[in-house]
């Protein structure tokens, strides 16, 4: 049988690009021992695809520059693509033969529906979530309208836009400290890793904590906050039927689960299994895939709880493409749930080339 190539995207436009370099080396190296031919694809900061000699490597050192300051390389090797808009990938990085896209990418430009809208079009089977599970995972407001009216318990919350911000500072203030008790969260509609998110405990910081979200998305998200809440995660896998994990439990370093927290100080502890009771194991486990179905997932995810000391759950987010090092909490789940890395990138492959058998089924004609 002819070995099947899976080629592993990596790097991107987001802040999170360091942490897909680190998930893309575990990636590849767990296909590799489950028998795939590997085709690393890497994408630069400033969206330059490539595929010739050791994208890993060239995107490691720095050498890779962007695509142009005007997007225009037309004499410089690019491949002509119809315009400025679309030449991003060099001709010797032209794409191969491949079976299967493995995108491990975190973050806008990669995990919010962007390249899965890209690889729909190529007709390329992938791994992971589609255009639509992708884009409104992304987007913690979108995802917490879908889980209210799927009846999933959540958190207090209120959204704003950077527009609204600017024009009625003093007032939104006035009714978020009017409609919440401090301490409050502030996150960015649209990053991952905790990027942009504040713990605030006062109006300044409020303020401060908006001020920043703003720099990073349009849209702004604050939530109450949870007093000595623990932080329990549950990793899901499959397509329309789902399994959940064992639950584990982050015990963050920081005041909360930032973003040095989980990549830079060590000091933050994965508990699995989580010291749950049965019902409550069953309880978060059940909430987890219904979470999954209510955004219509496919492949994987990891769902994020908070567990108040009065024993409420409340749903936190759900992130469709989860870091993926030996370290991350995805993997070791699913490792203390008796599936091993190798296994589980083989069955993440294996759900893929399902998931896009199942699309050829459908019609996009009246003919």
């Amino acid at each position: 049988m002819t070995e099947m190539r899976v080629g592993v995207l990596f790097g991107g436009k987001s802040g999170e690009h360091e942490v897909s370099l680190a998930s893309a080396r575990t990636v590849i190296a767990a296909l590799e021992e489950a028998g795939y031919a590997t085709v690393p694809i890497g994408i630069s900061p400033e969206g330059r695809w490539l595929t010739s000699d050791d994208p890993m490597a060239r995107l490691t050192s720095g050498e890779i520059g962007g695509i142009g300051g005007n997007g225009n390389n037309s004499g410089a090797g690019y491949a002509d693509t119809g315009g400025a808009a679309t030449a991003f990938m060099p001709i010797e990085d032209r794409l191969p033969a491949l079976d299967v896209i493995f995108p491990v990418l975190h973050g806008p430009f990669g995990e919010d529906g962007t390249v899965q809208g890209l690889l729909e079009m190529a007709g390329l089977p992938y791994v992971g979530d589609g255009v639509l599970a992708s884009a409104t995972g992304m987007d913690k407001i979108t995802s917490k309208i879908i889980f209210g009216a799927a009846g999933l318990p959540q958190v207090a919350y209120r959204a704003l836009t950077r527009r609204e911000w600017q024009i009625k500072r003093a007032e939104l203030l006035d009714k978020i400290e009017g409609a919440f008790a401090y301490p409050l969260f502030v996150k960015p509609a649209n990053l991952g890793s905790s990027v942009g998110v504040s713990k605030v405990r006062d109006r300044g910081q409020l303020s401060a904590a908006i001020d920043l979200a703003c720099t990073f998305d349009r849209r702004v998200l604050v939530e109450a906050g949870v007093e000595q809440a623990r932080e329990i995660e549950v990793s899901v896998l499959g397509n329309d039927e789902p399994q959940a994990s064992v639950p584990g439990e982050i015990v963050p370093g920081n005041e909360f689960y930032d973003y040095d927290a989980k990549y830079s100080d060590g000091r933050s502890q994965l508990l699995i299994p989580a010291q749950l009771t049965a019902a409550q194991v069953e309880r978060v486990r059940c909430l987890a895939i219904r979470a999954f179905q209510a955004l219509d997932c496919a492949g994987l995810a990891r769902v994020d709880f908070l567990l108040a000391e009065d024993g409420t759950l409340y749903l936190n987010e759900l992130n469709t493409m989860p870091g993926f090092t030996r370290h991350s909490m995805y993997p070791k789940l699913w490792e203390a749930s008796g599936m091993p890395l190798p296994a589980l990138v083989r069955r993440l492959v294996e759900l893929a080339l399902e998931r896009h058998a199942d699309r050829q089924r459908n019609r996009i004609s009246r003919v």
